[in-house]
C-alpha cells in the first residue's frame, strides 16, 4: 500500500515535469517546432500526454 507521502511526491514530480514540458515547447522557436510537427499553442496537450498519459 502506497503512503500518502509517496503519492504527494510522485504528483509533485510529475507536475513539475508537466511544467517544464509546457515551458520547452512554448518556448521552442516556431521554425523548430513545425518542423518537429509541433504547435506551439498545444503544448498544455502535449505535456500532458507525455506526463500523465492517455
Amino acid at each position: 500500500m502506497t503512503s500518502i507521502m509517496t503519492r504527494l511526491r510522485t504528483a509533485a514530480a510529475k507536475r513539475a515535469a508537466y511544467n517544464r514540458t509546457v515551458a520547452e515547447i512554448s518556448g521552442m522557436p516556431l521554425d523548430v517546432a513545425l518542423d518537429l510537427g509541433i504547435f506551439r499553442e498545444d503544448a498544455h496537450l502535449i505535456a500532458h500526454d507525455a506526463v500523465y498519459g492517455r
